[in-house]
């Protein structure tokens, strides 16, 4: 494992998992203030999935960027960091052992293996946000959609679709850093991901980063026509 920290109740690094810019208007804003008042029977938790490329990193770094308020949480890995990726803001990165101690203890509320590495959200941040009235999104691959909806059956599950299959085959190999055997076991993965578009509440696709942010922000603030069942264009 990397570093000494760990995400817990009051160890999650505030100042890099909620930074971002001021001065905007949306319908987040005094969101936190009225849920915080209001209790945590106001809020719930919105995850975002969808296949491996399809954008959704672009799409929650436009959201944090514009909308601050909302926390995304930090996932636990066991892959090794990447260029610039640092402990605690990106991921939090451990070890094999570390991982197992996790999932054993129930500190993970789901956790998923892909491409040969394993991915966790830890429980108690994302508890502590939501009955404090944070807007609070997730950013997970399929297999822990299923089990934050077995697990948390109120939360929000929106998929993030590609306009075509073969952009969304464009963009994983237009990225460059894997090699080609791992890109094909994403290829593979995002057809079973694309086959479970129905078990979400609703579709995104993702052919505006900012239309999708709008469409997300209105789903965090609880707003009914963002969270209409169906296919939305973006």
């Amino acid at each position: 494992m990397t570093g000494t920290s760990w995400p817990g109740e009051s160890r999650v690094p505030e100042g890099t998992a909620e930074s971002g810019s001021g001065g905007f208007t949306s319908p987040v804003a005094g969101l936190v203030a009225a849920r915080a008042s209001a209790g945590p029977t106001g809020n719930r938790l919105t995850v975002l999935s969808g296949p491996s490329g399809v954008g959704k990193s672009t799409v929650v770094a436009e959201l944090r960027r514009a909308h601050p308020q909302v926390w995304l949480s930090v996932s636990v890995t066991t892959r090794k960091p990447r260029p610039g990726e640092t402990h605690g803001v990106e991921y939090f990165f451990a070890d094999d052992d570390e991982f197992d101690r996790l999932a054993a203890s129930g500190e993970l509320l789901e956790w998923a293996e892909f491409a040969g590495n394993r991915y966790g959200t830890p429980r108690g941040p994302v508890l502590e946000k939501l009955a404090a009235g944070v807007p609070t999104l997730l950013e997970i691959d399929l297999q822990g959609a299923r089990q934050v909806r077995a697990s948390m059956p109120e939360a929000v599950l929106v998929f993030l679709a590609p306009p075509t299959w073969e952009e969304l085959e464009k963009r994983l190999r237009g990225r460059g850093t894997e090699p080609e055997d791992v890109i094909a076991r994403r290829l593979a993965a995002g057809r079973i991901e694309m086959a479970a578009e129905q078990e979400f509440d609703l579709t995104l696709v993702n052919t505006s980063v900012q239309d999708v942010c709008h469409r997300l922000i209105a789903l965090l603030a609880d707003a009914p026509e963002a969270s209409s069942p169906g296919r939305s264009p973006s």
